[in-house]
């Protein structure tokens, strides 16, 4: 199969991914921090190494400062609803997914109020439109770093340089960069970082986290064991302990370590320069076909891998369909992001979208456009 849904999760893994996971369980199955035995250290040792790694991409000086969590959704659920307190405002835009839009209607219901700031129809979001909508009770910006329907990246550290002036908590979403783009913390002025391990990093899934800064005071989601001050029935303060009740999911963190070790051995720039050149010419040959409408930007130093499409006079989920037939998996529809398809015209339809990855070839190209030609032939 041809796989192009890497924006949803990246498959294949790297092996050592693979290996690294089935290792864990066959070999340090235990609690990490619940045991004074060797399996319990050497799996809690394990779990800071992989701590150190999501740090050192983003500039973060403590690493207890990243709290894992089942994946991005949870994360963001953890942010928002940590945060935000009836009478507060937060600014968020058409582009962004149901794991933020979800949780903040939700919010909306008890007293949070909410601003969406429109994008163009490349779906970039301006400045000038989240400036003006700025309150005095505004306490939040949240925005996706990347689109996930239209690829488009978003100049985050202008919007994280507002946010700091007019004291904003800034959060960010990154599910769709981090490990392709570079990204630092305390260069765009970020806050909050929510990130998911099944994606750019090439972790398994049901494994994610997010970036707190520690001057920021979260209502933790959950309550229960952590490991440290058991004597109390109340649940610690420490991070990243508030956060992480229960038993972590061991041999997701540990597969997250190997994928962002796959990532550093290859070199982030050198993933990012493959990703533009396959782009690159999936655009250019989706041009050549007159029965395709292209959504998004054009630029690819402003887009990632991930390009909408949609045949002309087709439903993107028939396209999807006979696009598997052809042994070729794509995602259809509205990707989890209502908002956006009301901006670049793709209500009651979405859109057939194609995300690269690593992994991917010049010849998955090329078969893939033979398809779309066989596809439209057979109308």
């Amino acid at each position: 199969m041809i796989y192009f849904d890497n924006a949803a999760t990246t498959f294949p893994k790297p092996e050592k991914v693979y290996e690294k996971i089935l290792y864990t369980m066959k070999n340090i199955g235990a609690n990490p921090g619940r045991g004074s035995h060797k399996m319990a250290i050497n799996l809690a040792e394990e779990i800071l190494s992989t701590r150190i790694k999501i740090a050192k991409m983003i500039n973060c000086d403590d690493e207890m400062n990243i709290v894992f969590t089942s994946g991005a959704t949870e994360s963001l659920n953890l942010a928002l609803k940590g945060l935000l307190n009836e009478g507060d405002h937060v600014i968020t835009t058409a582009s962004e997914h149901n794991s933020v839009l979800r949780p903040l209607k939700a919010l909306n219901l008890k007293g949070v109020s909410i601003t969406v700031v429109p994008i163009d129809l490349k779906g970039r979001v301006s400045l000038v439109d989240i400036e003006k909508e700025i309150k005095r009770n505004t306490k939040l910006v949240v925005i996706n770093h990347v689109s996930n329907v239209l690829g488009t990246i978003q100049d985050i550290n202008s919007i994280g340089e507002l946010c700091r002036r007019k004291e904003i908590i800034f959060l960010v979403d990154v599910c769709q960069s981090l490990g392709l783009l570079p990204i630092d913390i305390k260069k765009d002025n970020i806050d909050l970082l929510a990130f998911s391990g099944h994606k750019l990093l090439y972790g398994p899934q049901g494994i994610g986290g997010i970036y707190i800064n520690p001057n920021i005071c979260l209502k933790p989601l959950k309550e229960g064991g952590t490991g440290s001050y058991s004597n109390s029935m109340v649940q610690p303060e420490v991070i990243p302990d508030k956060f992480e009740s229960g038993t972590l999911n061991c041999p997701g963190i540990l597969g997250l370590g190997a994928g962002i070790d796959f990532i550093n051995e290859i070199g982030i720039n050198v993933i990012r320069e493959k990703e533009l050149n396959l782009c690159k010419l999936l655009l250019k040959e989706l041009k050549k076909l007159p029965f395709i409408i292209l959504y998004g930007i054009d630029n690819n130093l402003y887009r990632t891998g991930v390009v909408s499409f949609n045949i002309e006079g087709m439903d993107s989920s028939l396209t999807g369909n006979l696009l598997d037939n052809e042994n070729i998996a794509v995602r259809t529809g509205y990707h989890c992001a209502p908002l956006i398809h009301s901006f670049i015209g793709t209500i009651n339809k979405g859109t057939v979208r194609v995300s690269l990855g690593y992994f991917n070839e010049e010849e998955h190209i090329e078969v893939f456009i033979k398809a779309l030609k066989k596809i439209y032939k057979n109308i």
